[in-house]
């Protein structure tokens, strides 16, 4: 082993110094933990906590909720006790300077690239052997830990489950360090890349057993710790025979919760779709899930309330996910439900449903209760529906924490029955939960109401009168719904104008996203308001990302060609300024794709002027290229010809393929892309990919066929001039038609033929 000195620890100190304060607090929220490490595994997040270099997070109070989604702190929670006391720092032995040196020895000897790769878990393991029986002194110092880390990814399997068994006893206490944490991070995934090696799965089953039998003798302290929780997590997940980066590691991301709520993206229950990428420890997840709930009632009852303990006991309920004989067992716990007090068929004691109702507008049980309601099996959710919900409904609505649990009811309805009693009791409302800032629970029930196709024009009609005054024309619908704070924050609702300059409202937008889905005839209002609003309102809107979205969401509906085409006017002389923007680059294409032809053309016209600042931008080179603005400048005859042919060849389809009210509706335009979930909406949408890809390839196969027909030319000429083929073979050369350009009306007919016979086929099946 080289020996480098004490030099190199001190230059190594001076390097790390000046990132102490950043590593001393990495809270483990969510969202302030970063698991990706920056090189060599040594970079860490910052948390602005604290800067006290043994301050903990472990402790922290339950954070709130607030309007939609923003989180702001509360201060106090009536469930919290034992676990917001301090709990005793352990004292933990001082490093001896010669096991220092050694360790800074073998992190200089890695980063100066003197080992080989064949030599490297030789090195690792012996340095491991030489922190047995000081595992705990090592992965607890903010120095040797990063060494620790190092030596863990690169030994080999049975060094690394050494190290594990030796510190089996004090896994919890390392796991709830700032620095130790890390360590146990490293070592279990490190544990999870061995699992490719089915001959390692024995040795590492036993080492987890004897880490998982010390958690559950006492889990209530690393579950309520910021950092052990995290750990805790990632033994889950490694137990699920999941990536330790799975979506069950963290809080789903707010954006991705709506998407699925809003009918956005597919909707699936957490943990369905999960791709396990090794064969998993079940037994052990079972053991470790039922250690958790072994707790004393008085334990559970404050481990549903806390902050990091209930993001344990997220992760379980998805890793459970479809496996109904589990979750009947776990969530009656989860929802302070003793076994011994339930009758048999049942899962909830109706003593208890009060106290439910009070957990859900605590900040970390309401989240807990999200996740309840995506994997509960049918029976539970129907139980939970009617005697947690029934009475509870507007109450829990008109709550910070407790809207957030009717949004992930709603969203989860099973059946119109249980959408009947919603909208009973939620549809009358809808005034008073926008006033409340509350629009995400609408948002939810507007998107139910399309799922399961029942009370759409109900649900269309009260959102228009929630934002209306009583015998008011619904001509500002769009504009007071984009801007929902500003509205309904004004005293004289009747004088309210657009709020020039202000952000257009998030969830505003996307309830008008969900309402521009539903058919023609029961979005007239919406229509008729977003087509009459004035040219200046429809700029500003196409420039901020929420009103973008709806106004493509508007191109995507059901909307007649000339309504969409009303609207696509006001921008007129405007898509230079507006492709300049990232959002409204979006929109510029989408215009163009609902456009006719000379629409199309004054928007290449208006893209024309800023040709030269686009390729600047991050949207401009594929916007330039896929509206062809090179071959509008330079062969404009050319490109409406091709635009023609398109739009020729889209009619030829729907007079095919198309339905009535699809011919209806887009005869006067342009094939617009449609977000419908239907088969024919996405053949259709696969169609006009091919056809455009085909009329592409042909014109730019055309063109390689003329410039190979003149090269022919030219090379007969030579070869004449040295006494090759005579002047009429040259000359019959020139005058004859490349065969392409000839047979290229044949073949664009035989490749639409082809096409025709496929798409039949996948309408048939």
């Amino acid at each position: 082993m080289v020996s480098v000195g004490s030099k190199a620890l001190a230059s190594r100190r001076d390097r790390t110094c000046c990132n102490l304060v950043e590593d001393n607090l990495m809270g483990r929220e969510d969202k302030s933990y970063n698991q990706g490490r920056k090189k060599k595994g040594m970079g860490r997040k910052a948390k602005n906590d604290s800067f006290g270099f043994d301050a903990d997070n472990s402790n922290k109070s339950v954070s709130g909720r607030a309007t939609d989604g923003a989180a702001k702190p509360k201060k106090s929670s009536k469930y919290q006790n034992t676990f917001s006391e301090p709990q005793p720092s352990i004292v933990r032995k001082q490093v001896d300077p010669e096991t220092t040196k050694y360790f800074s020895e073998i992190v200089n000897l890695f980063e100066s690239d003197g080992v080989d790769l064949e030599e490297r878990p030789v090195i690792c393991g012996n340095a491991l052997e030489e922190a047995r029986g000081k595992e705990f002194e090592l992965a607890t110092d903010y120095y040797i830990s990063h060494t620790l880390q190092i030596l863990l990814e690169g030994c080999n399997v049975d060094h690394l489950c050494d190290f594990l068994r030796g510190c089996a006893k004090v896994f919890p206490l390392i796991s709830m360090d700032r620095s130790g944490s890390h360590v146990a991070e490293t070592a279990l995934k490190s544990l999870a890349m061995h699992l490719q090696d089915d001959e390692a799965y024995s040795v590492i089953e036993e080492t987890l057993t004897n880490i998982c039998k010390v958690i559950v003798a006492s889990p209530v302290d690393m579950m309520c710790n910021c950092y052990g929780s995290h750990v805790f997590r990632s033994l889950l997940c490694l137990c699920g025979g999941v990536p330790l980066d799975s979506p069950v590691f963290h809080r789903a991301k707010p954006s991705m919760i709506l998407a699925e709520r809003l009918n956005l993206s597919i909707s699936s229950a957490p943990g369905n779709n999960l791709s396990h990428h090794h064969q998993g420890f079940p037994g052990l997840l079972k053991f470790l899930v039922s250690g958790m709930l072994n707790c004393s009632e008085e334990d559970v009852k404050y481990l549903l309330v806390d902050q990091y303990s209930s993001l344990v006991f997220q992760a379980s309920l998805k890793l459970f996910a479809g496996h109904d004989q589990q979750l009947l067992q776990i969530i009656p716990v989860l929802l302070d439900c003793r076994k011994e007090n339930l009758t048999e068929g049942n899962f909830i004691e109706m003593t208890a449903v009060g106290d439910i109702v009070e957990l859900m507008k605590e900040a970390a049980y309401s989240h807990l209760m999200e996740v309840i309601l995506a994997v509960s099996p049918e029976s539970l959710y129907d139980e939970m529906f009617t005697k947690i919900f029934r009475k509870s409904l507007f109450e829990l609505s008109s709550h910070q924490c407790g809207n957030f649990v009717v949004q992930a009811l709603v969203s989860h309805a099973r059946d119109r029955e249980q959408m009947e009693f919603i909208w009973e009791k939620l549809g009358p409302k809808f005034r008073d939960l926008l006033e409340m800032g509350k629009s995400g629970v609408i948002a939810s029930l507007i998107a139910t109401s399309q799922r399961l196709h029942t009370h759409e024009h109900e649900v269309c009609k009260a959102l228009a009168d929630a934002v209306c005054l009583p015998n008011e024309s619904p001509r500002s619908v769009v504009d007071r719904i984009l801007f929902l704070e500003s509205y309904f924050a004004c005293v004289e609702k009747s004088n309210w104008k657009w709020p020039s300059g202000a952000k257009i409202h998030v969830m505003g937008s996307l309830i008008l996203q969900a309402v521009f889905k539903f058919q023609n005839q029961l979005i007239q209002p919406y229509i008729m308001s977003l087509t009459s609003m004035e040219v200046d309102h429809v700029l500003e809107a196409a420039k901020d990302v929420g009103g973008a979205r709806t106004i493509e969401a508007f191109l995507d509906s059901d909307a007649s060609g000339k309504q969409k085409h009303r609207l696509i006017n006001k921008l007129r002389g405007h898509f230079g300024e507006l492709a300049m923007h990232s959002s409204g680059s979006f929109t510029v294409e989408k215009c163009f794709s609902a456009s006719n032809l000379s629409l199309r053309e004054a928007i290449a016209s208006d893209l024309l002027s800023v040709q030269n600042e686009l390729p600047k931008t991050k949207q401009g080179p594929y916007l330039l290229r896929k509206l062809d603005i090179d071959g509008y400048a330079n062969r404009p005859d050319q490109w409406r010809s091709r635009q023609a042919s398109k739009q020729s060849t889209y009619k030829e389809f729907y007079a095919a393929f198309g339905s009535g009210e699809a011919k209806s509706s887009k005869s006067d335009s342009f094939l617009a892309d449609t977000s419908k979930s239907t088969s024919l909406a996405i053949g259709v949408k696969n169609v006009r990919k091919e056809i455009d890809h085909h009329l592409a390839s042909s014109e730019k196969y055309a063109k390689h066929a003329v410039v190979d027909d003149v090269m022919k030319v030219k090379n007969k000429k030579h070869e004449k001039g040295h006494g090759g083929a005579s002047d009429e073979k040259a000359t019959g050369s020139v005058n004859q038609k490349p065969f392409l350009s000839v047979d290229l009306k044949k073949s664009k007919r035989h490749g639409q033929e082809e096409r025709s016979k496929a798409s039949r086929k996948k309408l048939k099946v």
